[in-house]
């Protein structure tokens, strides 16, 4: 029998509108799932209930006017809400109330959508896995015994076992595509300029920028169309190119023409032991071939970055250093946390600026290699999906390093600045979901999206985890 989760957020949007379900009843549903099944999830770290209730009830009965208007979401726990604790992921903030809300959550809220509370992240998102000393790891809804991913993981894990229809995220070194692609959902890194509120450019190598991560391709358009137009751009320069990318959703829009480029190679290569998993490198075949049936002009791209490890660990040392943190409060963080900021501290100003004078040539020469395609196809993860405490909890370099094997395709496309989106593709053995990504050029996000939204139907219908019938 259907559910209202069953819907895509799309539909859903699409029955409020018509008034065949009301906010009241969405955000109930959603709450009552919540309520039942994430205690074995780790999704959420506050249930907003009462506000979220007399949120929805306050659309009732008015004409629908916002794009996500009676939808629920909810905020990541990076993201402060007036009124609600925000504590960042970390023990220092537990009792944490801001006064204020951020951009990322009010322009949300503009456009219509109910917040039911907060998504769990890692401390100050600085890890790609999401496990905490201060509430329950975000779990892979798939098989609980293993994580989410990071730093979005709990946005991830809600959505993928219908406890949101889709959801906010942000991606500094691959927090929306990690956590997207090891729970089998979609994630879009926007280019860098692209997103107002959160483009990128007031961070230290321009590596942080808000997207979405949802169920399907269109519905993670849906959301980017609301964060990219929410706000008047605070910079002389944007991203270029325009949406509304919900039009680059539909299938074959475009790939027709389209070229992709297809590696394996990550620039971690040369750094670090990264080891494809067969699966992984399985889900690239299969997709280039789906793209190639779709009339896709497929090609394999002989990409050989080098030197990309050592200033990317400058670059996040650096943004990790900036946190105003006394020495007293680093004894008191997890040590992947403090290593990061002491280490980042440890670097003198001419270490910074080679840095990221070394990150400017990666950008171009990154751009420059990828020029010649729409897209480039890789791997969304090296690795499957890893237990819970498979990250090292003391030593802080060696965590550092299994990261980079997990996801050692994700943090050179916020160096370079360019768009991203993580789609499932095909299954292995378990029935678990596995990704690939998508890169495009500057601006390109309407390209990697329809290129995705062609995956997406070419594949065909994907299980659901679990959950998604609890």
């Amino acid at each position: 029998m259907s559910e209202l989760h069953d819907l895509t957020a799309t539909d859903q949007l699409a029955a409020l509108r018509a008034g065949e379900i009301g906010p009241v009843d969405l955000a109930k549903h959603y709450l009552d799932r919540i309520a039942r099944l994430d205690g074995e999830l780790g999704a959420f770290v506050e249930v907003t209930a009462d506000a979220a209730l007399a949120r929805a009830a306050s659309l009732g009965g008015r004409e629908p006017e916002g794009a996500l208007w009676g939808l629920p979401f909810a905020d990541k726990d990076l993201v402060p809400r007036a009124g609600v604790p925000t504590r960042f992921g970390s023990r220092l903030h537990r009792e944490h109330i801001p006064d204020a809300t951020a951009d990322q959550a009010a322009v949300l809220d503009e456009a219509g959508g109910v917040s039911l509370g907060k998504t769990n992240t890692p401390e100050f998102g600085l890890t790609g896995y999401t496990e905490t000393q201060i509430g329950p790891p975000a779990r892979d809804p798939w098989n609980t015994a293993h994580g989410a991913g990071g730093s979005s993981g709990g946005a991830a894990t809600a959505v993928a076992a219908g406890l949101l229809p889709l959801a906010p995220a942000s991606d500094g070194g691959g927090s929306i595509r990690i956590p997207a692609a090891t729970v089998g959902v979609v994630g879009i890194k926007p280019s860098r300029g692209r997103v107002p509120f959160a483009s990128g450019q007031d961070s230290p190598g321009g590596l942080s920028v808000a997207g979405p991560i949802a169920r399907t391709v269109a519905d993670a358009a849906l959301l980017l169309d609301v964060q990219v137009s929410g706000r008047a751009h605070p910079y002389a320069t944007a991203a270029p190119g325009a949406g509304p990318f919900l039009d680059a959703a539909r299938p074959g829009a475009g790939t027709a023409s389209a070229r992709v480029g297809v590696t394996t190679v990550s620039p971690w290569d040369d750094a670090d032991d990264i080891r494809l998993d067969p699966d992984a490198a399985r889900a690239v075949e299969v997709a280039a071939a789906l793209l190639t049936d779709a009339g896709t002009a497929v090609d394999a791209f002989d990409w050989r970055p080098h030197g990309y490890a050592e200033l990317f660990m400058t670059l996040w040392r650096t943004s990790a250093a900036r946190m105003a943190l006394t020495d007293a409060e680093l004894d008191l963080v997890e040590p992947i946390t403090a290593w990061l900021v002491r280490e980042g501290r440890r670097l003198t100003g001419v270490q910074v600026l080679d840095a990221l004078a070394a990150a400017a040539v990666f950008e171009r020469d990154t751009i420059s290699a990828f020029a010649p395609f729409d897209a480039v196809l890789t791997p969304a993860l090296a690795l499957p999906p890893q237990p819970i405490g498979w990250f090292d909890a003391s030593d802080a370099a060696r965590n550092f390093s299994q990261q980079v094997r997990y996801a050692p395709y994700s943090s050179f496309v916020n160096v370079a600045g360019l768009p991203a989106i993580v789609v499932p593709v095909t299954v292995d053995a378990a029935g678990h979901p596995v990704s690939v990504q998508l890169i495009g050029r500057p601006g390109g996000e309407a390209a990697i999206i329809a290129l995705a939204a062609t995956l997406e139907e070419r594949r065909g219908p994907l299980p659901h985890p679990p959950a998604w019938r609890a």
